[in-house]
């Protein structure tokens, strides 16, 4: 008995033992600090590297360097033509995945011009100049009949906005930056269109009579307020700022909803109720039109301060929607919609210009647009294609509309923005520095140590 008891006594020992050290062999709040146990991020968490970001640029690069038209040819014959000056054959471009004329391409161009300044690599800006170059050339050299390319006459003679303000604001950005080509009567027909011929409402607003009379969508600040700004900055004329400035405020007026800080798609004049969708990529246009404005924009004008505060509560409204991964949503404010990456690279490179030109407070902001270029990178695919960006969208007022719109690696909307925003990270990791003070992204201040002890 006294054997057996002995034996008992020395088995619930060594349980205690085992269980004891089992207890100290595990992590927990005595034994281990748990605040610096790593988190399984959905995307990459920290600061990117420089060079990483220009490899992603060079993927973009080689992919729409290699499917986009670079010449033209013969209609007919499709053979190359490299003799502009004789201007006597039909013409159209080279076969190519996207189109040279369009608006999402004015991001493309201004995209690689801005990667060229970031990146030191005269190619991005090559890119934008030899096709700039080869639209006006045709332009100059060829007559109507001759061209046989639908896109280049509708950059002849624009339709809508899309034909005219993206393009127009690219083309004066490339001409200021040296390009040496004939780009003024492009120019000048397109500030034309928007000035003069676009349909506006009486006040004055720039519109649309599509889907319905006398509606606004918000992507058209974007079609025509950058225009408007650079050619006040080309010209000097005043009346150019004044016709921007106006713009954004009459938008803003209608479709800034300050609750949330954020815009809707569209608005109607006729309707009693304006259905609020808060469209991604339409409010990426805004943001963006608010930052290219202020860049140009004369300090003393008197709606300076009105576009600065304007652009100060959008984002604000902007960042509250941000997601966990670093995407923003397809609809801003409706987290069972997809994550979509044109919209967030709009976002990011708008958010970062912001910072590096003093408009909003680095320390707040830069986190949030590091996570953000973070997700877009993980959108580029090792042949350069940007995946996850919605398609063309017109205007819906029910949701099913943006539930369920396509993305494709050929929306062209993606590669602008993506070149952009890379470029502009780049500019802000060049002025900054950035480190991971007690688990998180902080702006690391010089001769401050912060970290936790």
């Amino acid at each position: 008995m006294k054997h057996s008891f002995s034996k008992i006594a020395t088995l619930l020992f060594t349980s205690v033992l085992v269980s004891t050290a089992t207890v100290h062999a595990q992590k927990n709040d005595a034994t281990a600090p748990l605040h610096l146990l790593q988190p399984d991020y959905p995307t990459p968490y920290g600061t990117p590297q420089k060079d990483s970001i220009k490899k992603v640029l060079d993927r973009v690069y080689k992919f729409l360097d290699a499917n986009s038209a670079s010449k033209i040819i013969n209609a007919t014959t499709k053979a190359e033509i490299t003799n502009y000056k004789k201007g006597n054959e039909d013409i159209m471009f080279e076969p190519g995945a996207f189109r040279l004329t369009s608006y999402e391409w004015g991001v493309t161009y201004a995209g690689m011009l801005l990667a060229s300044k970031a990146t030191g690599e005269k190619y991005f800006a090559d890119y934008s100049n030899k096709r700039i170059k080869l639209i006006a050339d045709i332009a100059e050299n060829y007559k109507e009949k001759n061209i046989k390319d639908k896109d280049m006459i509708k950059t002849l003679h624009p339709e809508a906005l899309d034909f005219a303000g993206a393009l127009c604001a690219a083309f004066i950005k490339a001409k200021q930056d040296g390009l040496k080509a004939n780009v003024d009567p492009l120019i000048n027909n397109y500030i034309d269109f928007i000035s003069n011929k676009q349909f506006r409402l009486q006040d004055g607003t720039l519109a649309r009579n599509r889907p319905q009379d006398n509606t606004l969508w918000l992507d058209d600040m974007f079609m025509s307020v950058p225009a408007l700004a650079q050619m006040g900055k080309y010209t000097g004329d005043v009346k150019y700022f004044d016709d921007a400035v106006k713009q954004v405020n009459q938008f803003s007026g209608r479709m800034f909803n300050k609750e949330k800080g954020i815009y809707m798609h569209g608005w109607v004049q006729s309707m009693e109720d304006h259905p609020q969708f808060h469209w991604g990529r339409a409010n990426g246009w805004a943001v963006m039109t608010m930052i290219e404005l202020l860049e140009v924009l004369p300090k003393d004008h008197p709606g300076y301060a009105g576009v600065l505060a304007q652009l100060q509560a959008h984002i604000k409204g902007l960042a509250k929607y941000q997601d966990g991964t670093g995407f923003w949503h397809q609809l801003l404010d409706r987290n069972d919609t997809y994550l979509e990456t044109s919209a967030t690279a709009i976002y990011t490179y708008s958010i970062a210009r912001a910072i590096n030109r003093g408009y909003i407070d680095k320390m707040t902001y830069a986190p949030a647009v590091l996570l953000a270029w973070n997700a877009v990178a993980s959108k580029v695919n090792a042949k350069g294609q940007v995946e996850g960006t919605c398609v063309g969208t017109g205007m819906g007022f029910d949701p099913a509309f943006y539930y369920y719109r396509p993305i494709n690696v050929f929306a062209a909307h993606g590669y602008g923005p993506v070149l952009l925003a890379g470029s502009e990270v780049i500019l802000l990791l060049k002025d900054s520095q950035f480190e991971i003070n007690d688990s998180s992204i902080q702006l690391k201040i010089e001769g401050k140590n912060n970290q936790h002890k």
